[in-house]
C-alpha cells in the first residue's frame, strides 16, 4: 500500500508539473509569438492598427523583428527571411500540436516516476526544430524566388502561373496517400504516445522530432500558398492556422482535408484561366 500511495503521489506530482508546463507554452511562448506577428506583420496585412498602417506600431518590437517585414523581399539578406519565415512557422504550428502536448500532459500523470515540467518543452522543442528546418528552406526558396523576379516586396507571387502551379500542387497533394498516413498519426495523439514514449527530456525531444515530421508531412504544401496570400500576411496566417488546426481534429478534420483539396484545385484553375485571359 505504501508503494502504491508513493506512485499514486508521484503520477498526480507528474500530472501537475507537465501541465505547468502545457500552460506556459500555450499562455506564453504562443502568444508572445503571435504578438510579434501581429506586430511585425502590420505593414503588408489587410488589418492595420491605424491610418498610417503598422509603421506606427512597429516601436513595440525590437529592430531586428521589425526589419523582418520592413525590407523588401529582394534586398533582404537569406537570413531575414528565413528568421521570418521561422516566426511565422512556429506561431503558425504550435497551436496546431496543442492535442498532443495535451495529452502528454495527461499521460504524465499514470506515470510511476515524476515527470518535470521541462519535458513538455523538450516535446515542444523537438517539434520547433522540425519548423525551423522547414523555414530555413522556405526562406532560401523565398529568396531565391525574389531574385528571379517572381515575389513581391510582400512576398507574394506576381506570376499567375506560379499561384495557379502552387494552388495545384496543395489541392493534389490533399488526395495523396502520405497526406493521409501523416494526417492519421497526427489525429492520434494517443495511439502515437503509445507506440513512441520515450523517458525523459531527451525522450520527449525524439518524440517531438517525430511529431514534427509527421506534421510537416501534413502541412508543408499548405505553408507554401504563403506565396500566394503573402508572406506576413496577417489574414492568411490566421485562416491557414485555423484550417490547418481543424484539419488534425479527427471529427471536423476528415471530412474536411478531400473538400479543402477540391476547393485549392479550383482554385488553381480560376487563376491559371484568369492568367491566359489578361496575357
Amino acid at each position: 500500500m505504501p508503494e502504491q500511495h508513493v506512485a499514486t503521489q508521484n503520477g498526480r506530482g507528474s500530472g501537475l508539473t507537465a501541465r505547468a508546463g502545457f500552460i506556459a507554452v500555450y499562455l506564453l511562448l504562443t502568444p508572445a509569438i503571435w504578438i510579434l506577428l501581429i506586430v511585425s506583420g502590420a505593414k503588408y496585412s489587410p488589418i492595420s492598427f491605424g491610418e498610417s498602417g503598422g509603421d506606427a506600431d512597429l516601436f513595440l518590437v525590437p529592430a531586428f523583428l521589425a526589419s523582418l517585414c520592413q525590407s523588401s523581399t529582394a534586398d533582404a539578406s537569406i537570413w531575414t527571411i528565413a528568421a521570418m519565415w521561422a516566426l511565422m512557422s512556429v506561431g503558425m504550428m504550435l497551436p496546431t500540436a496543442a492535442p498532443y502536448l495535451r495529452s502528454y500532459s495527461t499521460l504524465a500523470a499514470g506515470q510511476p516516476q515524476p515527470i518535470d515540467a521541462a519535458n513538455v518543452w523538450g516535446l515542444a522543442a523537438g517539434y520547433i526544430a522540425v519548423w525551423l528546418l522547414f523555414a530555413l528552406g522556405a526562406g532560401l526558396l523565398q529568396w531565391e524566388l525574389a531574385r528571379l523576379r517572381l515575389l513581391s516586396a510582400q512576398g507574394s507571387s506576381l506570376s499567375m502561373s506560379f499561384s495557379a502551379l502552387l494552388l495545384f500542387v496543395a489541392g493534389l497533394y490533399q488526395f495523396s496517400t502520405m497526406k493521409a498516413a501523416c494526417l492519421s498519426r497526427c489525429r492520434s495523439p494517443l495511439a502515437f504516445f503509445m507506440s513512441e514514449w520515450r523517458d525523459g527530456f531527451g525522450g520527449a525531444i525524439r518524440m517531438g522530432l517525430k511529431h514534427g515530421r509527421d506534421c510537416l508531412g501534413c502541412c508543408w504544401a499548405l505553408m507554401l500558398l504563403a506565396f500566394v496570400g503573402g508572406t506576413m500576411n496577417l489574414a492568411w496566417m490566421v485562416l491557414s492556422t485555423l484550417l490547418m488546426t481543424l484539419e488534425k481534429l479527427p471529427s471536423i478534420g476528415r471530412p474536411l482535408t478531400k473538400p479543402m483539396g477540391t476547393l485549392l484545385i479550383l482554385a488553381g484553375a480560376t487563376v491559371l484561366w484568369l492568367g491566359f485571359k489578361t496575357a
